[in-house]
């Protein structure tokens, strides 16, 4: 068992992420889904989900409006290919998402994403800091990361 379980905090909205965040990722699940017991103010209404996204445990909480997500901690995406890169960007800023700079975006719920390629970290931390530098200088006029772009300005 995972000692380390992400626990997001949401205003209602705990099941419908969860959910979105499930169709979005292979490999993921559902875990649990708890509910405030009868006799409570909030009986039936959902308070903490356990899920997996690509076999990470998860866990939503509907804790109420006193928190809103920030860009200080976001979850990031290693991909392989720029179709990986298309899915995740479309399918996490659909419904009202916004897209961000360098591959960074905030989904409909307010959460930070990374989608990262794998050849950007690499490309980045190349011996020839010249060709780190245009890879550092194509990104940076990115929103979602094109790998063909970034591999060009490697190539110089």
């Amino acid at each position: 068992m995972q000692k380390i379980t992400t626990c997001l905090w949401f205003d209602g909205q705990a099941e419908e992420a969860m959910n979105h965040y499930v169709s979005v990722f292979k490999n993921s699940k559902v875990r649990s889904v708890m509910r405030w017991p009868k006799g409570h103010a909030d009986e039936g209404k959902v308070l903490v989900t356990s899920f997996e996204l690509d076999g990470v445990p998860f866990q939503a909480l509907n804790g109420g409006p006193q928190y809103k997500f920030t860009e200080a901690m976001s979850q990031s995406i290693d991909c392989k290919t720029q179709e990986e890169v298309d899915h995740f960007w479309e399918r996490l800023t659909e419904g009202g998402g916004e897209p961000g700079p360098c591959g960074w975006l905030k989904d409909r719920f307010g959460v930070s994403w990374q989608v990262v390629p794998e050849q950007l970290p690499r490309l980045l931390q190349d011996p020839d800091r010249a060709k780190a530098s245009r890879v550092m200088n194509a990104m940076m006029q990115m929103g979602k990361i094109d790998i063909a772009k970034i591999e060009e300005a490697a190539r110089g």
